[in-house]
């Protein structure tokens, strides 16, 4: 839910003709919008007239808000009186590389309160990126009777405490999905919270939790919920109590493993074996901590039917991931680390036809020295044999321009292809030439793309590329690049659909700013960081544009003319109130 789609279109809904009585009764109307599951869909229907606005505003029960200071929960309830399901974003993306200042904001518990008083009914809560305390998720466990659903990625604030609430009081939970998140882990007593009745469960993911649970407490908890089909555990969890678990819960459809270094005798490996064989519904698998190439092949078993294998966990070797992908025909998702090297990925390409997902992460991505690691010959192999690709990150230390023209030709259906060549500023490392005819290439030819990222020596002719022919692009990330800021205005001119932009340590300046005057307001947020950026270009924009917030995040005190973060927005509820003082909102 974008602010432009909480309020009435002034032409069509007010308009004589659109006042018209529709000519389908309400019940009718709402049952048939009822079926559309795109917020944008919804969105787009609720501007043809009053009537279609009303019906979509009493049917909607699911709403999705991008950003959380975009529109306040106020607005939120008025608009849609039945939401059961709420999905919110807070802080920028960038929070992760820790750019973001503490206590930046985001705190849930304001529209808590809203939600408590105005949808006592909601069932739903997927957060990412929001501060939520251990009293808020108490206040949230008590406040709505029919709870079933909590999803926090990437979230902070919190302890297992606030989970032991949630165990407690959450009679009728269904999901609890706790990923990547800041969460002060006191220990695993949380899981033993849960009521001995309790067997309503369907999704339990604690994968990112580090210390040791109460496994007699997770093992009755899994016997006793026959339907879940969604089971994500951490490290501390042994192979030996993997195969305790499966056994009581054959019919899960994904599977994130604990440890998988521990030492097993012959009798507790064929145990696991079995357990796995018996796991004929799964197509998702993770975890694989620490895997030790020994007790891979207990895998094969279930790898005839994975849709997604994420290995980003395991540092496997290049004949490790061959041999289990040899198994894994079916395979439409792979995330691996580097250390498969090229050989690894050689395999993806002779394995998995059917692919369209690959991200390949860094095992260390701080060391420059690293002996191991990926080139653009194993993308360029992945793409000769996988042509069903259409999304990719990928993070490696040597490109070329002819290697990326090589793998777009081979997958043009490429939408979201985010390149990270981890040496700022490197060039082409045969011809020593700027990477700009590799991602010419990707714009040129991938018609489809939504997301891009770039990465390399790039002048302002990659972004002349960009503007020119990225005609579907909604988001787009830039690090260490562009000449100056004719760059910037390229992309500004061009992108006729880009909704996210970031940029970090480029030399675009208050003109480049600038240059989205007309833009921002149909964008979901700007944010750059360590750019030409001067606090006079910012209040300059702030009061061309009133209805969009300027937020300056200050690092140096001692220069009051630079901008160091700067993150722009639009938003119907006006500037934030709950800003730190080290953000200054202009």
């Amino acid at each position: 839910m974008e602010p432009s789609e909480l309020k009435r279109s002034k032409d069509s809904p007010n308009s004589d003709e659109s006042t018209r009585r529709s000519s389908f009764p309400d019940e009718v109307l709402e049952r048939v919008l009822s079926l559309l599951k795109s917020h944008r869909d919804r969105s787009s229907v609720s501007l043809v007239c009053k009537d279609w606005y009303n019906a979509e505003r009493w049917s909607r029960t699911h709403v999705f808000i991008g950003n959380c200071y975009s529109v306040s929960p106020e607005i939120v309830s008025r608009r849609f009186p039945k939401i059961r399901s709420v999905t919110l974003k807070g802080k920028p993306r960038f929070s992760d590389f820790n750019l973001v200042p503490e206590n930046w904001g985001a705190d849930i518990h304001a529209w808590l309160v809203v939600f408590a008083a105005k949808y006592p009914f909601l069932e739903e809560l997927r957060l990412k990126r929001m501060a939520i305390s251990d009293e808020s998720l108490e206040f949230l466990a008590v406040s709505f009777p029919n709870f079933k659903a909590l999803s926090l990625l990437s979230c902070d604030g919190f302890s297992t405490n606030g989970l032991a609430a949630i165990a407690t009081h959450c009679k009728n939970l269904t999901e609890l999905d706790i990923q990547e998140n800041g969460i002060d882990d006191n220990g695993g007593s949380w899981l033993s919270c849960f009521p001995e009745s309790f067997t309503s469960l369907e999704v339990l993911n604690f994968a990112n939790l580090s210390s040791d649970i109460n496994f007699d407490a997770l093992e009755r908890l899994v016997g006793r919920c026959k339907s879940m089909r969604v089971l994500k555990l951490n490290r501390s969890v042994s192979l030996e109590q993997l195969q305790r678990l499966l056994v009581n819960a054959p019919q899960l459809a994904e599977l994130g493993t604990g440890s998988f270094s521990e030492e097993l005798t012959f009798r507790q490996y064929v145990e696991l074996e079995s357990a796995l064989s018996n796991c004929k519904n799964m197509h998702t698998l993770s975890g694989l901590w620490d895997a030790r190439g020994i007790y891979l092949p207990a895998l094969y078993p279930v790898c005839t039917h994975l849709t997604f294998l994420n290995l980003s966990y395991a540092a496997l070797r290049s004949d490790e991931l061959a041999k289990l992908l040899a198994h894994c025909p079916r395979l439409k998702r792979l995330w691996v680390l580097d250390t498969v090297e090229d050989q690894g990925l050689e395999a993806v390409g002779l394995n998995c036809p059917l692919l369209q997902e690959l991200r390949v992460f860094p095992a260390d991505p701080f060391d420059e020295e690293i002996i191991h690691g990926v080139t653009e010959a194993g993308f360029v192999a992945v793409s000769f044999g996988c042509p069903r690709l259409h999304y990719v990150l990928y993070f490696c230390r040597q490109m070329t321009n002819a290697a990326v023209e090589t793998i777009v030709q081979n997958c043009p259906d490429f939408t979201h292809f985010r390149l990270c060549i981890m040496n700022p500023g490197q060039p082409d490392y045969i011809t020593n030439e700027p990477m700009d005819e590799a991602f010419g290439a990707v714009v040129k030819t991938c018609t489809k793309l939504q997301r891009l990222s770039v990465s390399g020596r790039l002048t302002d002719l990659t972004f002349e590329y960009i503007g020119r022919y990225a005609k579907n692009l909604e988001t787009l990330s830039v690090a260490f690049a562009g000449s100056s800021d004719w760059g910037m205005q390229c992309v500004m001119g061009g992108c006729s659909k880009l909704r996210k932009l970031e940029i970090r340590d480029c030399p675009f300046g208050n003109a480049a700013l600038l240059s989205g005057l007309e833009k921002y307001e149909s964008m979901r947020s700007l944010w750059m960081s360590a750019c030409n950026v001067t606090m006079n270009g910012c209040r300059l924009l702030a009061r061309e544009m009133p209805r969009l917030n300027v937020e300056v995040m200050k690092e140096d005190e001692s220069d009051d003319s630079q901008a160091d973060k700067v993150y722009v927005y639009r938003s119907i509820a006006g500037p934030r109130r709950d800003a730190p003082p080290s953000v200054l909102t202009l």
